[in-house]
């Protein structure tokens, strides 16, 4: 979304576009991104520009988000999923949707957010 270069990056902006509700990420995604991006970029910029926006809210992983979270990277160890991505799932179930932006469409395919008793699947934006 942030560099004009990538495949991406129209598929991306035109998404947002049409987004009514404010975007939720996490630390450990906003960590990962800002490693992608590369420090003292023009494309970092952009991001740092977006991250303070208000159309961006972060998810505080707290004690039990935490546990969650590695829980979840036991759990995927046979499709292991990465500290970020379990962030966002544990985000997910804690925030009761499974609507989700990601590029990242085969691994979010297989994980499955736990939302009351049910594991379900995420929907793409």
């Amino acid at each position: 979304m942030f560099d004009p270069r990538d495949e991406q990056h129209s598929h991306c902006l035109d998404v947002v576009a049409t987004l009514s509700d404010t975007l939720v990420t996490t630390d450990a995604v906003l960590t990962e991104a800002f490693h992608m991006l590369g420090p003292g970029t023009i494309n970092c910029g952009r991001f740092r520009e977006f991250v303070a926006a208000p159309a961006l809210r972060r998810w505080p992983l707290d004690d039990d988000g935490m546990h969650r979270v590695l829980d979840l990277m036991e759990e995927y160890e046979d499709h292991p999923m990465d500290f970020a991505d379990a962030s966002l799932v544990a985000a997910a179930e804690v925030l009761r949707t499974t609507t989700i932006f990601t590029l990242d469409r085969s691994d979010f395919a297989t994980y499955r957010p736990r939302i009351g008793r049910t594991l379900s699947r995420f929907r793409f934006l």
